[in-house]
């Protein structure tokens, strides 16, 4: 199972220096488990940098992968993750799904460097 962070999500649409890094992750939708905390995050950043139609298209894309909601056993993971990891709000709840699930995380988000079951890229400029 793979969950992709927002970080990597925006780069695989923008077609960006990493995004085929993140592809193969996206594409195999049927391991693809998608946290709504990251539909919120790339579908604000979509809509404030391009318009609400393309943000549209961009959820669509991610909801063909397992769309998993914040229920209190993920949020109470997370405050636990955040308190021990130091992580923000965002980056504990997306971590605490993929640890849910024994699924990998996929990231260019620095904040997860070297935690277990990462798969981190650096991002390129």
């Amino acid at each position: 199972m793979n969950v992709v962070d927002s970080s990597a999500w925006l780069e695989y649409f923008a077609n960006g220096p990493n995004a085929t890094f993140f592809a193969k992750p996206i594409e195999q939708v049927e391991q693809l488990i998608v946290p709504t905390l990251s539909l919120f995050e790339v579908f604000k950043r979509v809509l404030q940098q391009r318009d609400e139609n393309e943000a549209l298209q961009v959820v669509a894309v991610m909801q063909q992968g397992t769309v998993v909601d914040l229920d209190s056993f993920i949020a109470l993971g997370a405050a636990r993750l955040s308190v021990e990891s130091k992580l923000p709000l965002a980056d504990s709840v997306i971590l605490a799904t993929a640890r849910e699930f024994e699924a990998t995380l996929w990231t260019q988000d620095a904040d997860f460097s070297g935690l277990d079951n990462v798969k981190y890229r650096k991002r390129k400029p």
